[in-house]
């Protein structure tokens, strides 16, 4: 059993460096093409809850939505009470769409030696793991 949960390890790092390697030339890192997409997903998010999302610590994440700022790419905007939120900048938005093309253009590159019943067959099969309702993949073959 430990050999499947090292190749789904193994499946990630690859899935990870290919995407970072594809993300230089756009200046932004996995990391932080996720927090983008989280930050877009969930308007009002508190940074725990972003944090969450990311797999990443509150002071981990706190740091990168600094870093984020500083470069442009979110801002804090008030909340109820004294709450902070963030939200994305126009280039911001820009940047987490075209990364959104580039993880799409890794993954799927990635999984091309799949058939499509091969392809919905994994996902299923991650989604029983996970223990998630809905698939990714009859999702986007409705679309």
């Amino acid at each position: 059993m430990s050999e499947i949960g090292l190749s789904v390890k193994r499946l990630q790092v690859r899935h990870h460096k290919a995407i970072d390697a594809e993300l230089v030339p756009l200046g932004i890192s996995l990391v932080q093409w996720d927090a983008l997409r989280h930050l877009d997903q969930n308007p009002g998010a508190s940074l725990h809850r972003l944090a969450e999302l990311t797999f990443q610590s509150d002071q981990a994440f706190g740091t990168l939505a600094a870093r984020l700022i500083e470069r442009g790419l979110i801002e804090r905007v008030p909340g109820p009470g004294r709450a902070v939120h963030h939200r994305l900048t126009d280039k911001g938005h820009r940047l987490r769409r075209a990364g959104d093309l580039v993880v799409d253009r890794v993954i799927t590159g990635s999984l091309a030696v799949l058939t499509p019943a091969q392809l919905s067959t994994f996902d299923k099969l991650l989604v029983r793991l996970l223990g998630s309702p809905g698939t990714v993949w009859e999702t986007r073959a409705t679309e």
